[in-house]
């Protein structure tokens, strides 16, 4: 009988350009990322708490590794150094298979980019499920990295956002990644 290697794992808040974030890690790869809250305290509460029956809640640590990589390249993203995250290891496992399906193709979106609900439906084989698709997005415990915020309703417009902020945190996320018709007034 093989004795089990535990990966090391844990949690960690951090200063970025739009508030305090948190990144919760499994070896080196992220399995949770938190917006902002309305303060570090319930930032912390939310990325440490228990995600499902069978876990332990994680406690803070120092990111090492390909997770500090991981905080450096978010802070850089979120200070207007856009980069797309795909480099970012995450693990997806106990994930459902059609919310794994729609976060592939939405983390595909390079920033500055959008696709509607329907578009992510359609490129997962699944057309007529843009609203399957806005649940599994709601769901998303890796916002930003997979970014839930490049997909927008068919008419582009903002129709809610489950991270915290709700659609202004949506907004913002768009404008810093200089997506057209987002922040700036456009030419055209």
């Amino acid at each position: 009988m093989r004795a089990s290697t535990r990966l090391p794992s844990g949690a960690a808040l951090f200063e970025t350009a739009i508030g305090v974030c948190a990144i919760a890690w499994s070896g080196d790869a992220v399995i949770r990322f938190q917006l902002p809250e309305s303060s570090p305290a319930a930032t912390r509460a939310r990325i440490t708490r228990r995600h499902s029956a069978d876990a332990d809640a994680l406690a803070e640590a120092e990111p090492a590794g390909a997770i500090a990589e991981a905080v450096a390249g978010i802070r850089a993203h979120l200070a207007g150094e856009l980069d797309d995250l795909h480099w970012i290891p995450l693990d997806t496992g106990g994930i459902p298979e059609f919310h794994r399906a729609v976060y592939a193709v939405t983390r595909a979106i390079a920033p500055g980019r959008t696709l509607t609900y329907g578009q992510v439906a359609d490129r997962i084989g699944a057309p007529g499920a843009a609203q399957a698709v806005g649940q599994a997005l709601g769901r998303n415990p890796i916002p930003l990295i997979i970014p839930c915020h490049r997909v927008l309703a068919a008419d582009h417009a903002l129709h809610g956002f489950s991270a915290p902020g709700g659609i202004v945190t949506k907004q913002r996320l768009l404008e810093i990644e200089r997506t057209p018709g987002f922040g700036e007034p456009t030419l055209f």
